[in-house]
């Protein structure tokens, strides 16, 4: 008779399994975070250093996000204008293309394609260093990982976002206002009118600080995950999955708890 007795299911340590691992995650995650903006506010990186990051995070990005920003305008535009048809209100089609590019489509979508081209090759670049044992073989040296590894990347995508934020709302606004004026029949002088009518520069500087938060999100998932990736492809691949989905969630996360703080600010600009 083996001495070895199979462990019973315990319903009372699954349900604290449960909800551990996901705190110990978020703790984990928390403290990497508060190393991260440590070593960014002592210690800048290398110039060729940084400057190879901004090229590959933001240059290397920006076709893509050019041309989802583009079509995003278009789409708008022929989504709005069956709505404003109905209420004969054509003429104001810019208004609302042009305010919803800037507040809120066009830092979300521009973080979305961050996330999915460069969020998921830093998780993958820094897991396969896990893997490989490069990782530890810094942390040998005296060197540490987070001020090398981390710190780069973090700041071009900080760094970076708010210009391609900002191109995807230009090339959206440009898109929808050639689609709009010609297949649509929109005047241009009341596209652009009503634009310049009705947006105003917080509406601009809220979008581009919620790219920046979106930004600072992407670099901080994707290197903790890479960091954390399992030994093996699978677990690489898993890493990089994984960057992708946590990041849109706390990007969209990121943008109700701004829409809601930007809410009250502007209530508050009304009624001063």
């Amino acid at each position: 008779m083996s001495i070895v007795q199979e462990q019973r299911w315990n319903p009372i340590v699954w349900l604290g399994e449960l909800v551990i691992a996901p705190v110990s995650v978020v703790g984990d995650f928390a403290l990497f975070a508060l190393l991260t903006l440590r070593w960014t506010f002592s210690r800048w990186p290398r110039g060729n250093v940084l400057w190879t990051n901004l090229y590959q995070i933001g240059v290397l990005s920006l076709p893509v996000v050019m041309v989802t920003g583009g079509f995003i305008g278009m789409v708008l535009a022929v989504q709005s204008f069956d709505q404003l048809r109905v209420m004969h209100m054509e003429s104001r089609l810019g208004s609302v293309v042009n305010m919803t590019l800037v507040k809120e489509l066009g830092p979300v979508l521009a973080a979305t394609m961050l996330a999915g081209r460069v969020g998921s090759a830093i998780a993958a670049e820094l897991g396969t260093m896990r893997v490989t044992e490069q990782i530890d073989a810094l942390e040998a040296l005296g060197a540490d990982p987070i001020q090398y590894l981390v710190v780069p990347r973090f700041l071009g995508c900080v760094l970076l976002i708010p210009m391609l934020t900002i191109n995807a709302d230009s090339v959206g606004m440009l898109c929808g206002w050639i689609f709009s004026a010609t297949i649509l029949g929109i005047n241009s002088y009341y596209y652009w009118y009503h634009t310049y009518a009705y947006i105003s520069l917080l509406d601009v500087y809220s979008g581009i600080l919620k790219s920046i938060s979106f930004g600072a999100a992407i670099a901080l998932v994707s290197c903790h995950r890479g960091f954390h990736a399992k030994a093996g492809a699978q677990g690489v691949g898993t890493a990089a999955t994984q960057t992708f989905v946590f990041s849109f969630v706390l990007i969209l996360f990121l943008d109700f708890l701004a829409g809601v703080v930007l809410s009250q600010v502007y209530i508050w600009l009304d009624s001063a």
